[in-house]
């Protein structure tokens, strides 16, 4: 039975994130005028978190942190091949740790880059509103720490796809193109109507909106 897991709000989220994150490692790396656009990725990013925060709470069924967020019992339950069924149809309760901890760790990383300072030619718009002690200490962050725990959490992503998809033959990466998944069980499925794919849209822009104000608060 073929249902609908991933909403396409989720999945485009999915998606633009992937892309920002290369992006912003790339210009990092590249420096000079290319920070520009680091930093305007960076904004999007912010944006990107505020809607998944928001879409945690009302998005399609598996989108929702309720779905899949587990404590410590549930993931060692799983490790030990006791889980629920169903745990198997969105993230799995080992699958939520490693979403949450991409999500702290962008989040970390995109605030601790407002207020960075490089002591060369770029600073974070809040920057100037932090002790330069503290400004220095965000920088050492977001560039020593920061930046290869992004880079190690997105191989390790790419490593568990490789991995269900090599060992335990599940496409994981056909349900986040397609929002559908072959299940054989009776399970839940996630809203995705015209009306779901508007409201996303509001959410989305009033995220953008968020992060504009934050600017703007910056001078």
């Amino acid at each position: 039975m073929k249902i609908r897991v991933w909403d396409l709000p989720t999945r485009l989220f999915h998606w633009m994130l992937a892309v920002a994150v290369v992006a912003l490692v790339a210009t990092a790396q590249v420096g000079g005028e290319a920070m520009v656009w680091h930093f305007r990725l960076g904004y999007l990013v912010l944006a990107l978190l505020l809607f998944r925060g928001a879409w945690g709470l009302v998005g399609g069924y598996w989108s929702r942190f309720a779905s899949f967020v587990r404590g410590p019992a549930a993931v060692w339950r799983y490790l030990r091949g006791r889980g629920e069924p169903l745990q198997a149809v969105g993230h799995t309760p080992l699958g939520s740790l490693s979403v949450l901890a991409m999500l702290l760790a962008l989040a970390a990383q995109v605030g601790s880059g407002l207020f960075a300072d490089d002591e060369i030619a770029t600073t974070g718009p809040f920057a100037a509103q932090v002790s330069t002690a503290l400004s220095l200490r965000l920088t050492w962050y977001h560039t020593v720490i920061g930046e290869p725990l992004v880079i190690g959490l997105v191989l390790l992503h790419l490593a568990a796809i490789g991995y269900y998809a090599g060992v335990r033959r599940q496409n994981l990466l056909g349900p986040m193109c397609s929002g559908d998944k072959e299940v054989d069980m009776a399970a839940p499925a996630s809203r995705d109507s015209a009306a779901t794919r508007a409201g996303a849209l509001v959410v989305f822009a009033v995220a953008l909106a968020a992060v504009a104000a934050l600017l703007q608060m910056a001078g």
